[in-house]
């Protein structure tokens, strides 16, 4: 795990914009028009058929043409120490202090870990989604909040969901997802257990 973190860094987003990951098996089908759901929540409606997906709240991270790619945010692993993470990810530096939080990110390669993070921080290994939450995989920005230099609100998630070209479109015409707009409490300080249901209840589309 620890070198496959650190060395391919990012290489679960790469994926997910250039492969078809079929997560429901269904034939992609493509939009004609295309608006990006990039910042936005993607929301499991109650007809999911998928149960990986029941009740999942989605932080979309990219969307365009060739695929999306998105990070669940109310799927709660625990709270770890912060060295704990590290020594999970082969680096066993004691002097980094406080706690994080580690989630389950997605089914697709759950080997690979990302920190969901405001934007307050950008490291060369940071994707910045909407100027005010980011993504980094890398372990600098462990390092950084360990020495209190890093983003003030974060979330550590472990594996991603992916969509290939005209994938995602199709499942939310076949209305198994909506979309919400997102805000920096909902992703980060939200009860996990009540996520959904306030986010679903801000949808926006009608079903």
């Amino acid at each position: 795990m620890s070198a496959t973190w650190q060395a391919r860094p990012l290489l679960a987003l790469a994926a997910a914009l250039v492969a078809a990951v079929v997560l429901n098996g269904a034939r992609p089908v493509v939009a004609e028009t295309h608006a990006s759901l990039a910042g936005q929540f993607l929301i499991a409606t109650p007809s999911m058929g998928d149960p990986r997906f029941e009740r999942a709240v989605i932080l979309m991270v990219r969307h365009d043409k060739d695929g999306a790619f998105g990070l669940v945010v109310n799927r709660p692993i625990a709270e770890r120490p912060l060295a704990d993470l590290l020594a999970v990810l082969g680096d066993n530096d004691t002097t980094v202090a406080g706690t994080i939080r580690i989630l389950a990110g997605g089914p697709v390669q759950p080997e690979l870990g990302f920190l969901i993070h405001s934007a307050d921080y950008r490291g060369p290994r940071t994707i910045d989604i909407d100027g005010r939450v980011a993504v980094t995989s890398s372990r600098e920005v462990l390092h950084a909040i360990g020495s209190g230099k890093g983003p003030s609100k974060s979330l550590f998630v472990f594996g991603y969901a992916g969509w290939g070209a005209g994938q995602l479109e199709g499942e939310i015409e076949r209305r198994s997802w909506v979309t919400a707009p997102t805000e920096e409490r909902l992703i980060f300080d939200e009860d996990r257990e009540k996520l959904w249901d306030i986010v679903y209840a801000h949808r926006t589309q009608d079903l």
